[in-house]
């Protein structure tokens, strides 16, 4: 399963992309538009999920529209999820410790494709 070295090694791979710790909190950018980063569940997202509030870590990732998110959420709820701090936002919460390493190589290019084209 993949590991925050698996996130660092993909997500520095790709152009332009900047690392940066914040309050202990790793998040990886693009032309300094977050694409994907660590996010400790919080109080609210404690209360908000209750007993199927996962443990160990967690990664935050975009995706290119609702529909996408939609569909991660549809496609394994062992890995992914959401709290209401996300709704209305093309963002997806990861279980790092259950995602497979090709599949995180995936959400990640995908993430960094989301932010990185022109508009």
């Amino acid at each position: 399963m993949a590991t925050w070295d698996d996130v660092h090694r993909i997500a520095t791979a790709m152009p332009d992309v900047t690392e940066r710790v914040r309050e202990g909190v790793v998040d990886w950018r693009v032309k300094d538009k977050l694409f994907v980063w660590e996010r400790p569940l919080r109080k609210t997202d404690l209360s908000a999920l209750g007993a199927a509030a996962p443990s160990g870590p967690i990664l935050a990732a975009r995706v290119p529209d609702l529909g996408a998110k939609e569909a991660l959420l549809a496609s394994d709820h062992s890995v992914y999820f959401t709290t209401p701090h996300f709704n209305g936002y093309p963002a997806i919460l990861v279980r790092l410790e259950h995602i497979e390493v090709g599949e995180l190589e995936e959400l990640i290019v995908e993430a960094w494709h989301a932010r990185a084209r022109r508009r």
